[in-house]
């Protein structure tokens, strides 16, 4: 493309200095932005606009910057575009946002009357001592749609996309119901507890608006599911407050409130809650981004301590891991849990900064997972040795090689960073490559486990 001129120059200067203080729009998206932009502006001119005119047009279809761009308007209002971008009839942003929020409302309502659906018409059990093997199947089904419904809503899916969700929830919906699984046999534990991850996936294709060959788009989806994460946290603490103060209140009366609580606010909150943090965090994002980094540079430190004490009291002990299956689950949960760190960490740091001390600390906890990861591999062979193949076993097995894999050759890349030797950028890609990775093995487990295993 031509060397644009002087004024065009000046006028994408002017819009990229105001999209790098929006705390939302972070420098490398400011720049992929900004290519679309010229490419946009080159198409019109050759199609004989002059360069205000491509210039205000550009600006007009980059579509989800509509907001950014009218309120850029304001502030601009000597800039040429501002008649196009302002034009009568446009949807102004506050009542955009009116119509977020009342959808958000809507889907948190339908996310909730869908949980609650089966038990109130005799359908299943559900309560806070006993959960029937339906609910069990079906937890994530009931929100985890919605969200992707939001989501697709939100991208504007196309019509292909809004159907390989359907079929993708729908399938999974009959995989669950109609494999004769044991009620809280182990084939079916294993099955309610890896639906959620490929569900989950299913909801980042929505997320990323059905780009999910797109390193960049997936590395923005691990960036969502931390900060939800978060503000689920918080929202989950704020509403045990609120079950506490209406079990008080009520008691005040002379009232027991606890069938209220523990069967409609506790269940119903949580099923609402991820809708509404989902939309916290499209709508609040500069504030995580500001918290969720924090809380990473907190907390990678203190894991990589812990696993350092742990692997020097085994060592001077002389103690080997107990593979039983609850510590199974609490130890792939840790390394789950470091995994979540580095990949936090990933998406939060400037891919063009050089190495710091706190790349060193991400290389030590990494390290140290990989050597807790292959001490548990160990553990796990040793058991299925003596005692052969279980459902239990297969899982922790390969869930534990695929947490080596990722854990292993992201430590070779972190060292190579530290070294000068690889771009980090390196490091993101094969975060967002083998991501994948976790949704087809717990595709398997959900639809393959249970034949193997005779469903038992």
């Amino acid at each position: 493309m031509a060397e644009a001129p002087r004024d065009l120059e000046a006028q994408f200067g002017q819009w990229r200095t105001y999209l790098r203080h929006r705390q939302a729009i972070r420098g490398t998206d400011v720049e992929e932005l900004e290519g679309h932009l010229r490419d946009q502006v080159a198409a019109l001119q050759d199609l004989g606009l002059d360069d205000d005119e491509a210039f205000l047009v550009a600006v007009k279809r980059l579509g989800s910057l509509d907001a950014l761009s009218r309120e850029f308007a304001r502030e601009h209002s000597d800039r040429l575009w501002k008649q196009l971008v302002l034009a009568p009839g446009q949807v102004d942003a506050g009542k955009a946002e009116r119509t977020d929020v009342g959808v958000v409302v809507a889907l948190a309502l339908s996310a909730a009357a869908l949980l609650k659906l089966p038990h109130l018409f005799g359908f299943a059990t559900f309560g806070p001592e006993v959960i029937d093997s339906f609910y069990a199947r079906n937890l994530s089904l009931f929100v985890f749609p919605v969200l992707a419904g939001y989501f697709a809503w939100k991208r504007g899916l196309d019509r292909a996309g809004w159907g390989w969700l359907a079929g993708a929830f729908a399938s999974s919906a009959a995989v669950v119901n109609l494999l004769p699984f044991t009620d809280f046999g182990n084939t079916e534990v294993l099955a309610v507890l890896h639906l959620p991850i490929a569900a989950w996936l299913v909801v980042g294709f929505a997320y990323v608006g059905g780009r999910w060959r797109s390193g960049r788009r997936r590395m923005d989806f691990v960036r969502f599911s931390g900060e939800l994460f978060i503000y689920y946290v918080l929202m989950a603490l704020g509403g045990g407050v609120l079950m506490v103060f209406t079990a008080l209140m009520f008691a005040a009366i002379g009232l027991s409130a606890e069938d209220l609580v523990q069967f409609w606010i506790l269940p119903c909150g949580a099923m609402g809650a991820v809708i509404v943090g989902a939309w916290l965090v499209e709508a609040k994002q500069s504030v995580v981004e500001n918290m969720a980094p924090v809380l990473t540079r907190v907390f990678t430190p203190l894991f990589a301590i812990l696993l350092l004490v742990f692997l020097a009291t085994m060592l001077w002990t002389g103690s080997g891991l107990d593979v039983e299956r609850e510590l199974l689950i609490g130890f792939d949960l840790l390394l789950v849990l470091v995994l979540g760190l580095l990949l936090y960490a990933i998406s939060a740091r400037d891919p063009d900064a050089p190495p710091d001390a706190f790349d060193l600390t991400q290389l030590v906890l990494v390290a140290s997972a990989l050597l807790v990861d292959a001490l548990a591999l160990a553990a796990i062979a040793s058991r299925i040795s003596d005692f052969g193949f279980s459902p239990n076993k297969v899982a922790a097995l390969g869930e534990n090689l695929i947490l080596l894999v990722n854990l292993g050759w992201s430590a070779v890349l972190y060292f190579r960073f530290l070294r000068g030797r690889s771009p980090y950028s390196a490091l993101e890609r094969w975060q967002t490559a083998y991501l994948p990775v976790y949704g087809i093995w717990a595709l398997l487990v959900v639809v393959g486990f249970g034949p193997i295993f005779d469903f038992s």
